[in-house]
């Protein structure tokens, strides 16, 4: 094992193996049979991860407990599962514009709209919660709204060959990050008035971090995707699509920073308070969702080492 791998996070090791395969293999099913007949697949995909990832449902039932404020039942832990499971397969439908599907409702989108109308965008910064597939779909339909991805290249090149697999058509708008040009790429896309989206619930696992309060514990977040937003002195809002049964979704947006009339000098201070504040806009959607976060790893196991603060 090389050095960065032996310091990578334990999700980076693993890279979520089970995701990959499922909705490859539901891609197949659904474009085959449909929404309603290939769902009820997912009922023995889920049980089948229920079963067999004890390591998975070990830090399941962790989380679980501080989200819930009790003790969560099996029920409780399959529902996570099988909400994930689920967004997986929407993947499908909705990477070939199939939106009849599904009622998706929206909340906070004017902020957004009208941070657009101005002429600059925004940095969305979301989680490993819900489905991000809903957020890129709206931007689609969503007069004035275009959102593209921030990923790091090994996972922008799965996701990309994915993607292409459930629709060659597509071709999704995805800047790769740890490149010398992100930072330009990203900035291009904030002044044409267009919105970049970046998952900000997990570190890498050797990179700055700063210790947050996050439901009742302390959890380490990575610093990087809010000091970008800072070096760029744009606006950012946490952005989630919350998976709430049957085709029903709710695309959420909320402020978190505005850093475009920030005081010069006080960007770490700015940085530490807005990191706070996703960490804290993420722990309420985590009570009032609480399937939604798709976290089966130890997020509050983080190497000291690795801190800004």
């Amino acid at each position: 094992m090389s050095v960065n791998q032996a310091k990578a996070a334990e999700w980076v090791r693993h890279r979520e193996r089970g995701s990959l395969w499922l909705l490859k293999l539901m891609a197949f099913l659904s474009i085959r049979f449909g929404r309603s007949l290939s769902r009820s697949i997912l009922y023995g995909i889920a049980f089948y991860f229920f079963l067999f990832a004890p390591g998975a449902r070990r830090h399941s039932r962790c989380y679980l407990r501080l989200a819930l404020r009790r003790k969560p039942t099996a029920r409780d832990r399959f529902l996570q599962i099988l909400s994930f499971a689920t967004t997986i397969h929407d993947r499908v439908f909705l990477m070939n514009e199939q939106f009849e599907k599904f009622n998706v409702s929206l909340q906070g989108e004017a902020m957004v709209l009208a941070q657009v109308l101005k002429g600059r965008g925004a940095l969305l910064l979301g989680a490993h919660m819900g489905s991000f597939a809903v957020m890129h779909s709206l931007g689609r339909r969503q007069d004035g709204l275009r959102v593209s991805m921030a990923m790091y290249e090994e996972n922008a090149r799965k996701i990309s060959a994915i993607l292409a697999a459930i629709n060659p058509h597509t071709v999704p708008d995805i800047v790769a990050l740890g490149q010398i040009d992100a930072m330009i790429n990203i900035a291009e896309r904030l002044d044409r008035g267009g919105c970049v989206g970046v998952l900000a619930d997990r570190t890498l696992g050797a990179e700055p971090t700063q210790a947050v309060s996050f439901l009742g514990k302390q959890a380490l977040l990575p610093t990087g995707p809010m000091r970008a937003a800072a070096i760029l002195r744009c606006p950012v809002f946490f952005m989630a699509g919350l998976y709430r049964g049957k085709n029903n979704y709710h695309v959420v947006f909320e402020p978190v920073a505005d850093f475009s009339a920030m005081a010069v000098g006080s960007r770490d201070l700015a940085v530490r308070a807005a990191l706070q504040r996703y960490a804290a806009v993420l722990e309420s959607y985590c009570r009032t969702d609480p399937y939604n976060w798709f976290n089966f790893f130890d997020f509050w196991h983080r190497p000291a080492e690795n801190r800004s603060n």
